[in-house]
């Protein structure tokens, strides 16, 4: 019988791993576009533009709604000399908008342009572009984007979320354990349970400071601001967190009045349960799952795989408790640890549904594995089959020690003959703990070699689970892959193709170089603008020119991209371009009535 069971077990499992597998395939091959984190869209002036007048306001565009802060868009001259002239505002009332004015009087050169803004989900983004004004600077500015979050706040951040989640688990699973496994535990796990309580607070009132001063941008010195810490608990992560510390006051009134005890009434178990609910729910406002796509979905999501991680692991930790330190005479009862293995494998099932969910929702397709998130993921989801593994020996040691067999009793024999069985009055009558067959014997041959197996196997899924923590820590703080694929789709998609080619004419003066940009570069209509530059690097003038694309593989072209004098540059919007490809781009140049030159370079253009 006990075979049979592991076989249909086995088979369960099989089938399970198999619709997970499916669903996950057709979830991600038929994902949508959509993210958590901001993606710049678009800005003006474009990534690269080379203008002839200069702007007198900066403005970025992006995929969801921002917060900005008083320096979410920075701008640098040549110099490196910041010429904002005044914070940043959302463009016309729109949300997903920030723009910055700039002072007068810009000179000619490259000017760098660096934003941080806070995205929907309530993480810090970063990042920069670059655009000239008359013509690129000889040494270019950086475009490198400083880091969203300063390294320290950042770690510090870190280490709240972990002991927060660590926190919440023991809370969760310790009581779920006390209560539904062994009532024997509750001595056990009285300490564990405070410590995971004082665990949840402080790390709560860390994150609570520590906010300010991640969302501003600020460096470590901003914890001691209370100015920061007074916008703090006006957004929506800062509500969240006073929330989680009432719901942990309530907590601790409750357990007062009604301790952590086997006789607890109904009443208190209801509002233990409503509670562990709410402090769940004190996460969804400052994670992913606040932003994106199918958001309310996403939330009840986000909250059942918290409460199942916090059932599993904080189990897991009474689990261990009770193997180690559990009196002699008062020895884990197998009936306990099946009953637990029935909760986890309950547990299991939902952090799998809510994963196969979650990880649609964070990577939207195949590709968004080889990003920081997905690898990240693909990881914590081999550190959970590795506790799987390690759960399934526990399972292996926990069907062994309900089974085994206890040894038959040698006869008495007394005055030659057998001795009857034990009667009322003979001696203590075996209770059903006592029964063959039900392992509970600390004495019986094999029952301490499977508790010695069962310790290690339980070890082993408590040490991955501290992993597994950790790389959930990770994650709720990376950039969704959906996010990160669209960033990378967008830097491998420019809205802009900045070609140079060289001419020279053979004239005295006939040297030079014509810079040419296509808008979005893509297949589909494009504008082109082009602009010519002498020998010394300064704008001229030219009576003619013409540029024609050509396709030689399908046998295309050439298209003329009919320019037009625009006084200053040349330029069209009538260009189309029908195929992707490596294009062959010829630029005709007439610097006189005589002397004119045609050079020509690949361009590729892009679907």
């Amino acid at each position: 019988m006990a075979r049979q069971r592991t076989r249909q077990g086995r088979q369960v499992g099989r089938s399970l791993l198999a619709v997970a597998a499916i669903l996950a395939g057709v979830l991600l091959g038929g994902a949508a576009p959509a993210s958590a984190h901001a993606v710049l869209t678009g800005s003006d002036p474009r990534e690269g533009a080379v203008l002839q007048t200069a702007p007198k306001q900066i403005t970025v565009s992006f995929n969801e709604s921002v917060v900005l802060a008083e320096d979410s868009v920075r701008v640098l001259d040549p110099d490196s000399r910041p010429v904002t002239a005044g914070d940043p505002e959302h463009a016309d009332g729109k949300a997903d908008t920030a723009r910055v004015p700039l002072t007068g009087g810009l000179k000619k050169g490259t000017y760098s342009v660096s934003w941080r803004v806070l995205s929907e989900d309530s993480h810090a983004v970063s990042g920069a572009f670059t655009f000239s004004i008359g013509a690129p600077s000889q040494f270019g500015a950086g475009t490198a984007a400083e880091p969203a979050v300063d390294p320290v706040v950042d770690l510090l951040y870190g280490i709240g979320r972990y002991l927060a989640y660590a926190g919440l688990a023991l809370l969760i699973g310790l009581a779920v354990f006390a209560l539904v496994c062994w009532p024997g535990a509750t001595p056990l796990v009285h300490g564990p349970f405070r410590a995971g309580w004082w665990a949840l607070a402080l790390s709560t009132v860390v994150l609570l400071i520590v906010r300010g001063p991640y969302a501003s941008g600020a460096g470590v010195a901003g914890v001691f601001d209370p100015q920061l810490l007074l916008s703090t608990t006006k957004s929506r992560p800062g509500i969240a967190l006073l929330a989680r510390l009432a719901l942990l006051l309530l907590l601790a009134l409750l357990l007062r009045r009604a301790p952590f005890e086997r006789g607890a009434d109904r009443r208190t178990a209801v509002a233990g349960v409503l509670l562990a609910v709410g402090l769940v729910g004190t996460w969804a406002p400052a994670e992913h799952a606040s932003a994106g796509i199918q958001v309310p979905v996403a939330v009840v999501s986000s909250m059942l795989h918290l409460l199942a991680m916090a059932v599993w692991l904080g189990g897991l930790t009474a689990l261990l408790i009770a193997l180690y330190r559990a009196p002699a005479g008062d020895r884990l009862p197998p009936a306990a640890v099946a009953r637990f293995s029935r909760l986890a494998l309950a547990s299991v099932t939902v952090l799998a549904a809510t994963g196969v969910y979650q990880s649609w929702r964070g990577l939207g397709s195949w590709e968004a594995f080889t990003t920081p998130y997905g690898r990240t993921l693909a990881l914590k989801t081999g550190a959970v089959v590795l506790m799987l593994m390690a759960a399934s020996y526990s399972r292996h040691w926990t069907q062994q020690l309900r089974h085994v067999p206890r040894p038959e009793r040698e006869p008495v024999t007394v005055g030659g003959g057998q001795s009857p069985p034990p009667g009322p009055t003979d001696g203590p009558t075996r209770g059903p703990a006592d029964q063959p067959g039900t392992g509970s014997d600390p004495h019986e041959p094999g029952s301490e070699e499977c508790r010695r197996g069962l310790r290690r196997s339980v070890l082993a899924e408590a040490v991955i689970g501290v992993v597994v923590l950790m790389l959930t820590t990770v994650l709720t703080g990376s950039q969704p892959g959906r996010a990160a694929a669209a960033s990378a789709a967008a830097l491998g998609r420019p809205s802009l193709t900045l070609t140079v080619i060289p001419f020279d004419t053979g004239a005295p003066g006939g040297r030079g170089k014509v810079q040419i940009t296509l808008e979005p570069g893509r297949v589909g209509r494009n504008v082109v603008e082009a602009t010519t530059y002498g020998p010394d690097g300064s704008l001229i003038a030219v009576p003619e020119l013409r540029l024609t694309l050509t396709q030689s593989e399908q046998d295309v072209g050439p298209l003329d991209a009919e320019l037009a004098d625009q006084r200053g540059y040349w330029g069209s919007d009538t260009l189309n371009l029908p195929f992707a490809g490596t294009w062959t781009m010829r630029a005709t140049v007439r610097v006189s009535d005589t002397d004119q030159v045609t050079v020509e370079k690949s361009v590729k253009i892009t679907s």
